[in-house]
Order: C-alpha cells, then sequence, then structure tokens
C-alpha cells in the first residue's frame, strides 16, 4: 500500500511557516525568484552567443533571390546546399582545412612543449637576471607581433643557425618561408602566437605546488628530470591541457603568421579571408567566362558560410573539453 507523501509534506511546511511567522515562505520565494531570474539571465546570454550562429546557418540554406526578401527572417523558402559548394572551392575544401589541421597541431605541441620547460625554470630555479627575462616574457605578451614583421622576414628568408647553414651549403644562407620550419622554430624557441601568455599561466601553476612534493621526490632518488616528469606533470595536465586547446584556437584562425610564412600552402583561415576579392573570377568562370558582378549579401552570405565551417570544429572541440578547461582556469586563478 503506497502512501502519497505530499500532502504530509505540505502540512508540515504550512505549519512550520506558521511557527516561523511566515519566514519560511518568504524565504521560498526569494529563492525562487532569484532561480528564475538567473534562468533568465543564462537563457540571454546563451541565447546572444548562438543567436549570430543560427542566423548564419539559416543565411546558408538560402539561395541569392531569398536574401532579398524581407518577408525571409531565418527560414529560407528555397533551400539548397549548393552555396556550400561554392565556399568548398573558393577555399580549396578540404586540402586547405586537412594544412591547418596538422599545422594546428603541431604547433600547438611545440608550444606546450617549450613553454611548459621555461614555465618551469621560471617557478622552481633562480638564475642570473631572472627577472630581466620575465620582463621579457610579458613583453611578448604586449607588444604585437606585427611590430617584427620585417625581422621576422629578413630572418627567415635568409636563415642560418650559428654559422653551420652557410658552411654546408656554400657560404649561402637559405629562405625557408613558405615551409612549416618558421613555426617550428618560433614555437619551440617560446616566439610564437601568444607563447608569453602560456608561459605567465604554466608558471602561476608551478609556483603553487608545494615545494615539499619535489623534496620528497629528491630523498626518494629522484633527479630533477624524473621529479618533473613524474611529480609535476601529472598534476599539470589540465593547465596544460588549457594551453594546448589556446593555442590551437589560435593558430587555427591565424592570419599573420599564416600570410608570412605558409604563402605556399593553402590554409583556411588565408583562403577564407582572400574569398571576396576571388568570387568574381570564380563565378564568371562557371558562367563561361561572362562578366558577373558579385552583389555584396552574396558575398556576405558566402562568407558566413566560411565562418560557420570554420568554427564548427572549434566548437565541437570545447564541447568535449570544456570541463578540463574551466577547471584548469579555476585551479590557476585560485594559486595566482
Amino acid at each position: 500500500m503506497k502512501i502519497n507523501a505530499a500532502p504530509m509534506q505540505k502540512a508540515n511546511f504550512q505549519s512550520a511557516n506558521k511557527r516561523s511567522g511566515g519566514y519560511l515562505l518568504r524565504a521560498k520565494l526569494r529563492k525562487g525568484t532569484v532561480s528564475l531570474l538567473r534562468g533568465l539571465l543564462m537563457f540571454g546570454l546563451c541565447f546572444m552567443i548562438i543567436q549570430p550562429l543560427l542566423m548564419r546557418l539559416g543565411t546558408s540554406l538560402m539561395e541569392e533571390k531569398d536574401l532579398y526578401d524581407t518577408t525571409i527572417v531565418l527560414l529560407p523558402r528555397n533551400p539548397t546546399l549548393d552555396n556550400f559548394r561554392h565556399v568548398f572551392n573558393l577555399t580549396e575544401f578540404p586540402t586547405s582545412m586537412i594544412n591547418t589541421l596538422w599545422t594546428s597541431l603541431l604547433v600547438s605541441v611545440c608550444q606546450v612543449v617549450s613553454c611548459t620547460l621555461v614555465a618551469y625554470g621560471f617557478a622552481r630555479y633562480e638564475f642570473p637576471l631572472k627577472k630581466f627575462w620575465f620582463a621579457c616574457v610579458i613583453a611578448i605578451i604586449v607588444i604585437p607581433p606585427q611590430t617584427i614583421s620585417t625581422a621576422l622576414y629578413t630572418f627567415f628568408a635568409n636563415f642560418d643557425f650559428l654559422g653551420i647553414v652557410k658552411a654546408l651549403n656554400g657560404g649561402k644562407t637559405i629562405n625557408v618561408r613558405g615551409s612549416v620550419w618558421p613555426y617550428t622554430i618560433m614555437s619551440l624557441t617560446c616566439m610564437g602566437l601568444k607563447n608569453g601568455l602560456y608561459i605567465f599561466m604554466l608558471r602561476q601553476y608551478f609556483r603553487g605546488v608545494p615545494k615539499s612534493l619535489e623534496e620528497a621526490a629528491y630523498i626518494d632518488g629522484c633527479n630533477t628530470f624524473h621529479t618533473f616528469v613524474k611529480i609535476m606533470l601529472p598534476d599539470a595536465v589540465p593547465i596544460i591541457l588549457s594551453c594546448f586547446l589556446f593555442a590551437f584556437v589560435w593558430q587555427w584562425t591565424d592570419l599573420f603568421y599564416s600570410r608570412n610564412f605558409l604563402s605556399s600552402m593553402p590554409i583556411f583561415s588565408v583562403k577564407m579571408s582572400t574569398m571576396v576579392s576571388s568570387m568574381a573570377y570564380y563565378f564568371s568562370t562557371e558562367a563561361g567566362g561572362k562578366p558577373i558582378v558579385i552583389a555584396s549579401a552574396r558575398s556576405q552570405q558566402l562568407v558566413s558560410i566560411a565562418v560557420l565551417i570554420c568554427s564548427t570544429p572549434l566548437i565541437i572541440l570545447y564541447c568535449f573539453t570544456q570541463r578540463t578547461f574551466v577547471k584548469s582556469l579555476a585551479m590557476t586563478g585560485t594559486k595566482m
């Protein structure tokens, strides 16, 4: 025989509320109001983030005549997937996407490895001019890379390492621009995109780890390298993953270094930035060589589709890693 507990709980609440002079009811109403307001606020914030994506998705399925129909807001009257074919051709998809993927992975891994080692050194060891070198790390964060673009161009266009390249190449330097080598060299030497930020984040984390853990490892017979690998790195996985995600996302959408060093390799972000200038030639070729004027709404529609394609892998990546990402940032914040 089942007993309905709801009336009993309601009667208990009413009696308790009467004994408290109505305080329990007021507290419950206050809590419900706060929860409702919080829910409305979160819904509004989520809608502000999702609404542009929904608009781009709806626009991507419209024919060109639907763009000029004022009665159409989100859902197309004449849905089509032909727009995606045009974007794929204009951006050399999937070649550009594959190049972007492996380049971003390579650069991100190199940045995380080098920045982790440097950050651990700043956090745990004393060496000459330590404050000066850390000020240089901060300068990497503050100074935009565009200020050294000429120096970077000259250095990699006439690349030589301690005279070794000249000695092996008959006294001549080599031009490594147009390859992935400039990216790799800069990432391994902590001069890549946003490397100063990663060093700062990792340094703050390592400074918050108790030194007693390392001292215990030294007593047990571990040397410096084994202590770093077996004690420090396993606990630092969340913050290292966050730095990797930052590096991957920024590299995925980078234009500055991609244009300077990978001009001979199709990269999706670069192709996306040049879509508008190449649309007239592309559509005139499709029309048999007839000159075509591309309307602004049409060009913006195709650019929106390219942005949607570029953002989709990042959104999927964040959905799988957001818990670790948020946890690592919270841990880093408490250890500052």
